[in-house]
């Protein structure tokens, strides 16, 4: 696509300038997770072993969290779902105020900060049930952590604002833990993900370049889909709250499969759709419903595996990953898609307008301490 016919291309320059705090975030990512994860299966191995013997315990399995940790713990229980280990994920708000826990449940809590309200108050009411709590999170002098029976640290810098490293170290850690809990060594884990950690890392420039170029983010009016299956339904989930904190714009994200069935009547010529293609099921259908969306005027982008170039406007090909971990590294694109949105719109994606960084009350849109300051902002 020529330079002329591109939407936003002096915001887009304007953003590559000065690199944000999020970019920087994302460039550390990889590194970060690889120092995570030599973490967990050191030091931390002690409390992953007590965490998996809890899960392997007969107990009903409950895995919550709320933002982008509810969206981490997708990736966990999809884990443990493709290997016929049932678990119930839910909203941390959810499950505090309208589901009745079972007694004696092995609930596995996912939150970077250890402090958002509704996870705090998640720990009485487990104690009311007599259920064992595991924390996997990043602050290991938190409430959640000090009131936990197990706690997993992901030990990792904190990301300047929108979850990026504590997202994905939360979600590597739960699936460690899932792996662990249903007898899996994941003593090899290192092995398997030491050389595609170091390949995101060089392939982020590359990354970067591609999405600027493809003209995929032109028309920064227009609504964003974003498609996924198995272990991606993580990442496709992340990316919509991407968008929605970083870029400050709307969108949805679905099931490949579900799309398919209605949602798909909403498709335009010029309609933004993302999607993941899994490393080894439902490829081929997948591709096929790709090129369907083109031939019908849609702007496709696609994030996987050993995919063709010219597949789609926008392809973000991966390095070779197992697939069962694709997550960790195909989400890493879309964080880069939502930086460079932001920059096209104009929008700062190292600040939050309306949004706390922890969420420590229940009512309005921020806490109370921050609510006059928030109403004077916004009234000028």
């Amino acid at each position: 696509m020529s330079e002329g016919a591109r939407v936003g291309p002096e915001a887009m320059r304007k953003g590559a300038a000065s690199e944000t705090r999020l970019f920087q975030d994302i460039l550390k990512q990889p590194g970060q997770l690889a120092a995570s994860l030599s973490h967990m299966l050191g030091a931390g191995m002690p409390a992953l072993a007590e965490a998996a013997s809890v899960m392997r315990s007969g107990r009903p399995i409950v895995i919550t969290g709320i933002g982008a940790s509810w969206h981490a713990g997708m990736a966990m229980q999809a884990e443990l779902l493709a290997n016929g280990y049932p678990a119930l994920l839910l909203d941390a708000s959810e499950l505090l105020h309208f589901v009745e826990l079972p007694e004696n449940a092995a609930v596995v809590m996912l939150s970077r900060s250890g402090k958002s309200t509704e996870i705090v108050q998640l720990i009485r009411k487990c104690r009311s049930r007599s259920a064992t709590i595991i924390a996997i999170t990043n602050a290991t002098d938190s409430p959640l952590a000090r009131g936990s029976d197990v706690v997993l640290n992901i030990n990792t810098d904190f990301d300047h604002a929108v979850s990026v490293t504590t997202y994905s170290a939360i979600a590597l850690a739960g699936t460690l833990l899932a792996q662990e809990s249903m007898g899996q060594s994941v003593r090899s884990v290192q092995d398997e993900l030491s050389q595609p950690l170091l390949e995101a890392t060089a392939a982020i420039p590359e990354w970067r370049n591609t999405i600027e170029r493809s003209g995929w983010l032109d028309d920064g009016g227009g609504f964003t889909y974003f498609l996924g299956r198995g272990v991606s339904l993580a990442s496709c989930h992340e990316a919509r709250l991407l968008w929605e904190e970083a870029a400050k714009r709307p969108a949805t994200a679905l099931t490949s499969g579900g799309f398919r069935h209605g949602p798909q009547e909403i498709v335009r010529n010029g309609s933004r759709i993302g999607i993941w293609i899994d490393g080894e099921r439902m490829r081929g259908q997948d591709l096929e419903l790709a090129r369907d969306l083109t031939r019908l005027g849609s702007k496709v982008l696609l994030i996987g595996q050993g995919l063709e170039e010219n597949a789609a406007q926008c392809v973000l090909r991966l390095p070779a990953v197992p697939a069962r971990w694709q997550f960790l590294i195909d989400v890493i694109p879309i964080q880069i898609a939502a930086e460079r949105f932001a920059a096209v719109l104009g929008e700062d994606p190292d600040s939050f307008r309306l949004c706390s960084y922890i969420v420590e009350d229940e009512g309005g849109l921020r806490s109370l301490a921050e609510r006059s300051t928030s109403e004077r902002d916004l009234a000028k």
